[in-house]
């Protein structure tokens, strides 16, 4: 079912007050302006209609902005028919490494800088402790993916990292995690080792364009433990995938979860993980709520998604000839294959050609909408599209 609310329609309302309240960055304007005019008269469109009842549906183009809450489906989709074939079936764990909120200052003057010394301080704990004969002496992978909110929408940076529950040895054999593959490392031992190589990657870093480390920041920083979350191990390939699912292609908040939009405000759920994971409500002025919205645009050109050691895009044939000597290895029809129509019957549950009227017809092509242009009355659409029903079978 489609939301009642979007945030495209905050941005619509608010979101000049919004700028004019506060000094914003041109690529967040750039984003906005995106999630604004997605899907409207403004990007262009088609109009088609259906050839058996004759029914007129106008389509307007996405914005494709990979912080659209509209335009991530397919993609989503996409890249996980790519990981299908590649991901070992050996199980994989989910890991999830949390930056203290101390640094949500350094986030904020330098995002690009501190969220790239935490995918690398990341993958240095892992390859570490992977290569450590006392947990499992072989080389190993990961897929990284970064979350910057919390579901309040405030600054909340983490790492979700799926690691394979194995590795490859110097001979070119899998090698199992410990216990059968469901015990990958220590948690205690990962978070410890994970501060100090992020404190040590910053402190080489600080000085250097806005990022600056104080003494109370460092000391604050060593004070409390470091959080690292590690779930039971993900079995299967069709789990892991649908697992990853969960997180590739997130926004920071969905459409759904726009409850209502009136007089300056604005009211979405969220869960409150604090209190038993209970479904809670919470109401903030629009230029609040687009404020905490835009604290998770990231910059231009930033990779939310890595890929590393032996899940890296260099090693792909290898670990897809590995899966396919162990006889585990479907057959799969890459996503190169599919379009974004296949995507969706295949994937979805949907069909973008059917007539969502008579459920018989398929929808034609009428004519192509040049961006800002209204489509035709009527009556002119009416005539193509009996041209088009009365026209005989080819």
């Amino acid at each position: 079912m489609r939301p009642r609310f979007e945030l495209a329609q905050v941005i619509r309302e608010y979101g000049e007050r919004f700028v004019e309240s506060r000094n914003i960055p041109s690529h967040h304007l750039r984003t906005l302006r995106a999630l604004q005019i997605c899907r409207t008269a403004d990007l262009g469109g088609h109009v088609e209609g259906c050839d058996h009842c004759g029914h007129i549906r106008v389509s307007y183009n996405s914005c494709r902005n990979r912080h659209c809450p509209k335009c991530q489906g397919t993609n989503r989709e996409r890249w996980i028919l790519r990981r299908e074939e590649e991901l070992p079936r050996t199980g994989c764990f989910h890991l999830v490494f949390t930056l203290p909120s101390v640094l949500n200052e350094l986030c904020l003057h330098d995002p690009r800088a501190i969220y790239n010394i935490l995918f690398g301080s990341v993958w240095d704990t892992i390859r570490g402790l992977s290569r450590n004969p006392r947990f499992l002496g072989a080389e190993t992978g990961m897929i990284a993916i970064l979350h910057t909110w919390g579901q309040q929408l405030m600054l909340h940076p983490h790492l979700h990292c799926i690691v394979p529950a194995g590795g490859l040895t110097l001979k070119g054999r899998w090698k199992p995690a410990r216990n059968r593959g469901k015990y990958l490392f220590p948690v205690k031992a990962m978070g410890s080792i994970f501060r100090a190589k992020f404190m040590a990657n910053l402190t080489n870093c600080s000085g250097k364009g806005n990022l600056q480390i104080s003494a109370r920041m460092r000391k604050a920083l060593f004070e409390k433990p470091w959080v690292v979350y590690a779930k039971e191990p993900i079995m299967g390939s069709r789990q892991i995938i649908e697992y990853l699912g969960r997180y590739t292609h997130k926004i920071a908040i969905s459409n759904h979860r726009i409850m209502a939009i009136s007089g300056g405000r604005v009211t979405f759920r969220y869960k409150d993980y604090r209190d038993s994971e209970k479904e809670k409500q919470m109401t903030l002025d629009a230029t609040e709520f687009l404020r905490r919205f835009c604290l998770h645009i990231l910059p231009s050109g930033f990779r939310r998604i890595r890929h590393y050691g032996i899940l890296s895009n260099r090693n792909k044939k290898m670990l897809i000839g590995l899966n396919n000597v162990n006889n585990q290895n479907k057959a799969v029809t890459t996503s190169k294959e599919l379009s974004w129509k296949d995507i969706c019957v295949q994937r979805l549950g949907f069909d973008p050609d059917m007539c969502h009227s008579c459920k018989k017809g398929r929808m034609i092509t009428l004519l192509t909408l040049l961006p800002g242009r209204a489509p035709p009355d009527q009556g002119e659409l009416s005539k193509r599209i009996h041209l088009i029903k009365s026209a005989p079978a080819q």
